[in-house]
């Protein structure tokens, strides 16, 4: 399955928040326990996972976001400042890494600053 940093900004959110955002209704049930997986190895959500006898994570509990989690949601909460990290992302091959979305993130934020 490929990494979705949407379904991850999505998770972050829900977990801060309280509430499903909308657009996690399109995600299957696999994707999320996935994403869950992979926020929760990233470090940025606390959580477990229960995984099947074939590996895959079946269910998911989710405690909290990490010091990390929170700072990357700041920096990844404006609809504005997160379309500009993605467009710049695209334009640049499509590839990301979670610390060059953040690093991204920072840096439009720092920039709106300035303005």
């Amino acid at each position: 399955m490929k990494r979705d940093i949407d379904l991850i900004r999505h998770l972050l959110i829900q977990t801060e928040e309280g509430r499903l955002p909308e657009a996690m209704k399109n995600y299957t049930e696999e994707q999320i326990l996935y994403h869950c997986g992979l926020a929760i190895e990233a470090g940025i959500l606390t959580g477990q996972v229960v995984h099947g006898s074939q590996g895959e994570i079946v269910a998911a509990t989710i405690q909290k976001l990490t010091w990390e989690g929170h700072d990357f949601l700041d920096s990844a909460r404006s609809e504005k400042n997160w379309k500009k990290a993605k467009d710049r992302i695209v334009e640049t091959g499509g590839s990301w890494t979670f610390a060059v979305v953040k690093s991204l993130l920072v840096e439009i934020a720092k920039h709106a600053l300035i303005q």
